[in-house]
């Protein structure tokens, strides 16, 4: 046979592409023709896929070989494909049967020996084989990440050789399927920082425990030493665990990124922390082949923006629409790739320049024209987008002694925070911070004096109409903590103290 069809998949952000590898062998001079929008590594495929046949014991066939990657207008990328060609070279020529790659998908990266080497974004590919209902053949050092999926038909191979002897027999395939250790779907969050180390700043927690339990944005503002980045590293401690399909979204992003995915806490919930001096690029995904940056490796996790006003504000209003939409959609000439981007934002950042402004044993050495082009440098919209404003005073050494009481630890508030979830979702599905216009006029029903309350507080602290949502969403999160069918006026207050302290002081 001269022709021969072997399938692959293709990366296209998180999604996983069906690709036919087209093999056709001819008459005329000896040459090897990869088409179908093939990148560099692609197209470099057919010196790997060489050598490795002849090193293989195999024949590599003297005649016109032409490989057709289809579709012919998705870009192809990487050495995922030199597997596929190099078994689409070989039934073609008639050296393994055609019919045994018909039930079975084809990723992987040959060595000129021969060796198969591992490839990036396995588990997106896996997610996609599964769903066809077909096998998924790849490099063994793939092997644990592509079987986290669940009904996955996972056959690991080191060499080309090995598999072509396999390929022909259902018992050597059988005999070589991969299955997952049940370790690895294990969630372990005692691997979080725990809460408890936190001494003090009960204010600080207690909005610590909100955001966790509707998913909140929040902002802390204080001193450099109070404890901003101790409390943000611990709040997916008190996160509830995330469900299957969350840690597969999740996993999947970490997969096709440049750092890979970590297999031993792949079921914990992500925490980003970046520098910065992170480009707009690094921060929301870019490049000629789009890549997702770290708002989307923070999907369904923490995105922890330290020294907030030292990003520059180009980079930081590109979180804008990701922080309503939680997705992000990178446009390039040839191709658009779709990211997402459900993060909850923790930021923290100094009152001022020198950052003593307001602290009680420092002064401040800034003028107030400094501190207000200081504060300036975040956008209005940007902290509209964040539900809670909390400031993060110094606490006193009592309360740092070795032998002072130790607040709540994360197990003990996760529990409170996961009851308060499943109220949100038997109620809406999703967490009271993603509630829309008609959800909060559903489930943030006020009393005629709340009404007068929250009319005389838009007036006061001259707030906008997606502030008044926000007080509204956080209202009921607190509500939910406390097991109250409806929102009460304490619950709407404590709300309305998370809003920015300044702009309330400067109403009054």
């Amino acid at each position: 046979m001269s022709l021969a069809v072997v399938r692959s998949r293709a990366l296209s952000g998180v999604k996983s592409l069906p690709v036919m590898v087209e093999a056709h062998l001819t008459g005329g001079l000896p040459s090897l023709s990869i088409v179908g929008m093939p990148e560099t590594t692609v197209r470099e495929a057919k010196d790997r896929v060489r050598a490795a046949i002849l090193n293989s014991g195999f024949e590599f066939p003297q005649r016109r070989i032409t490989i057709n990657l289809a579709p012919a207008d998705l870009p192809k990328a990487g050495g995922r494909f030199d597997l596929p060609i190099a078994l689409g070279v070989l039934a073609a020529s008639g050296q393994i049967p055609g019919d045994c790659l018909d039930a079975l998908e084809f990723v992987g990266e040959l060595a000129l020996g021969g060796e198969l080497r591992p490839v990036g974004g396995v588990l997106p590919t896996s997610v996609a084989v599964a769903n066809g209902e077909r096998g998924l053949v790849l490099p063994t050092e793939n092997a644990v990440e592509a079987s986290l999926v669940e009904g996955a038909q996972v056959y690991p191979f080191c060499t080309l050789l090995a598999l072509c002897n396999a390929l022909p027999s259902r018992e050597s395939m059988a005999a070589s399927r991969h299955q997952c250790d049940a370790g690895f779907r294990v969630v372990n969050n005692e691997l979080y920082a725990d809460l408890a180390d936190v001494r003090g700043q009960h204010r600080a927690r207690r909005a610590l425990e909100i955001a966790a339990s509707g998913a909140h944005n929040i902002l802390m503002v204080g001193p450099p030493g109070t404890g901003k980045s101790m409390l943000a590293s611990r709040l997916p401690g008190i996160l509830p665990a995330m469900s299957l399909a969350e840690a597969m979204e999740s996993a999947s992003i970490a997969s096709i990124s440049h750092q890979g995915l970590d297999l031993a806490n792949w079921r914990l919930r992500p925490y980003r922390a970046p520098h910065h001096t992170a480009s707009g690029v690094a921060l929301v995904g870019g490049g000629s082949v789009p890549m997702p940056g770290e708002i989307s490796l923070a999907h369904n996790g923490v995105l922890f923006l330290d020294e907030l006003p030292e990003f520059t504000r180009q980079v930081l209003d590109v979180m804008r629409e990701p922080l309503e939409s939680g997705e992000i959609t990178i446009s390039r000439a040839g191709r658009q790739s779709d990211f997402p981007a459900r993060i909850q934002l923790v930021a923290a950042m100094n009152p001022c320049p020198c950052g003593y402004d307001g602290d009680s044993l420092n002064s401040c050495r800034c003028s107030p024209d400094q501190v207000s082009r200081y504060a300036g440098r975040v956008s209005g919209p940007l902290l509209d987008r964040i539900d809670l404003h909390i400031a993060v005073q110094r606490i006193a050494y009592a309360e740092l002694r070795s032998d002072a009481r130790r607040g709540e630890s994360s197990a003990e508030v996760r529990e409170r925070v996961a009851r308060a979830h499943k109220l949100q979702f038997d109620r809406i599905g999703k967490p009271n911070a993603r509630m829309s216009g008609a959800e909060i006029e559903q489930y943030c029903i006020l009393t005629e004096q709340q009404h007068h309350w929250l009319e005389k507080a838009l007036s006061r602290f001259n707030l906008s109409a997606r502030a008044v949502h926000r007080v509204l969403k956080v209202a009921r999160t607190i509500a939910d903590l406390a097991g109250a069918e409806s929102i009460a006026s304490p619950h709407l207050a404590e709300a309305m103290s998370y809003r920015p302290a300044k702009s309330q002081a400067s109403a009054g």
